[in-house]
């Protein structure tokens, strides 16, 4: 791997404009990863070096010219393929938006280009973003870079499988029930879901109207700040966006502390049947708070399988309401398993969903009395058990399938439903050699404090840097 490939982000942001290196250097250098690794993990749907390397020229001759594009001038990304490019095609990984060429660009990725940052391609995802495991029977699976006889997680598979292999700087990723955290977790990096209405989604093709999030995947908590930095904030296309104003994500990184800070520990729900090797790295993550002066306490939850199941009801129901009408004339197209799980959807009563819909807010201020009244930050699970294999999640051979499939958003949808922010940040390896994450809650807008935490944790521990090694 070369020298660049190394570098964070951030720090290869701040090395083109410093004019170390070159946007030329660092986009050949992702060249050649996505060379060697996209025949062993998948994790692209569409990729052109060409026109990489020429946005990649024009960076650098701006550059020289005198202009700075902004904080990202030079950098190499790419993104889930939901994300609308004008004159681009679109595929969401599936037969049914396989021909989608949007006439104007996500508000997010408009944001990312004024900042300077390139666009290297579409990354593999799970179908039409259904699916905690990252599998896709269109466009072939996506493979955990750690070990690709494993899962990604889903449904951001290709970007939790770029970032992880050095194949891009970072990425964006969405989050409807865990998208963005889970293939973070099991994949060893870090991604942020925001508050509900943080960051636009004009643009981005729909799963939920009322859980989907977008988001950045990157190495560190820090490029994830910059990121975030960016994309986030009020978009007039986009109504649901709050007009609550941005922190200096990144800026407030500077004097990140934890001393005093209160981490909340569950009692209950996601601690409870963890694996031995995934609870040893939790712990250990703790000690590292506890070190630098963090008050650890024990926190009673609510039952969170009643915050779960909601979300649930409303994911399935507003899902069926976006692809009713394909689902009549184009059914065949969708593979079984969606097509199977978007139905579902329709046999929901429009009173429960109404009921699920009308509990939120009651539910949110609940949660939040009983939990940040204790706590500032929750700690929880990324994911309670090992990162499981492709076969272990196929419902066609794995004998426990059902089972496994359900664990992989367990600590993660219920904040979908909440709206409240969580930050998958790595700790370390479980028994089978994969990553194991910590989950970072708090409450509504506190992404801030979320990236002071994990930044704080990540200052005094080394997994951020560990890289996935090319397999034979």
């Amino acid at each position: 791997m070369s020298d660049i490939l190394a570098m964070s982000l951030t720090e290869v942001a701040d090395a083109i404009q410093a004019k170390t290196i070159s946007s030329v250097e660092a986009t050949q250098a992702c060249i050649d990863q996505i060379a060697a690794w996209q025949p062993k993990i998948n994790a692209f749907i569409s990729f052109d070096a060409e026109d990489a390397l020429a946005q990649a020229k024009a960076a650098d001759a701006d550059l020289a010219a005198g202009t700075v594009r902004g904080p990202l001038h030079g950098v190499p990304l790419a993104h889930k393929d939901l994300f609308y490019r004008a004159g681009k095609r679109v595929t969401c990984a599936s037969k049914i938006l396989g021909d989608l060429t949007p006439d104007y660009d996500a508000t997010v990725l408009r944001r990312l280009a004024d900042a300077g940052a390139l666009h290297l391609g579409g990354l593999n995802m799970s179908e039409l973003a259904m699916g905690a495991a990252g599998r896709n029977e269109h466009f072939g699976h996506c493979r955990n870079p750690w070990n690709p006889d494993h899962i990604t997680g889903g449904s951001s598979s290709g970007s939790g499988a770029s970032v992880a292999a050095r194949m891009v700087f970072g990425a964006l990723g969405t989050d409807t029930g865990g998208s963005i955290r889970i293939p973070s977790t099991m994949c060893g990096i870090v991604g942020i879901k925001g508050t509900f209405g943080r960051v636009s989604r004009h643009g981005v093709m729909p799963l939920s109207y009322s859980l989907d999030n977008a988001g950045p995947m990157t190495r560190t908590v820090q490029d994830c700040a910059r990121l975030m930095g960016i994309v986030a904030g009020a978009d007039p296309d986009d109504p649901s966006t709050a007009n609550e104003p941005v922190p200096d994500y990144e800026g407030q990184l500077a004097n990140a502390s934890v001393k005093g800070v209160r981490i909340g520990v569950p009692t209950s729900y996601f601690y409870d049947d963890v694996a031995p090797s995934v609870r040893a790295a939790l712990e250990a993550s703790l000690d590292v708070y506890r070190a630098q002066g963090a008050e650890i306490v024990d926190v009673d939850v609510p039952d969170m399988e009643v915050y779960r199941d909601l979300c649930n009801v409303v994911l399935k129901v507003e899902a069926a309401n976006i692809h009713a009408d394909w689902l009549r004339t184009r059914g065949k197209e969708y593979s079984a398993e969606v097509r199977a799980r978007i139905e579902g959807g329709l046999y929901i009563p429009g009173v429960r969903y109404l009921q699920a819909q009308r509990l939120r807010g009651e539910h949110v201020t609940a949660f939040c009395n009983r939990v940040f009244d204790v706590c500032d930050v929750l700690h929880t699970t990324g994911l309670p058990i090992e990162v499981p294999t492709l076969a272990d999640t196929d419902a066609a051979v794995g004998e426990n399938a059902l089972a496994i499939n359900e664990k992989l958003a367990w600590c993660m949808r219920a904040m979908n439903y909440l709206g409240l922010p969580g930050l998958a940040v790595p700790c370390g390896f479980s028994g089978n050699g994969l990553p194991v994450s910590q989950q970072l809650v708090g409450p509504p807008f506190s992404e801030d404090l979320l990236f002071e935490v994990g930044h704080a944790y990540q200052r005094e521990t080394d997994w951020h840097t560990k890289a996935p090694v090319l397999p034979a």
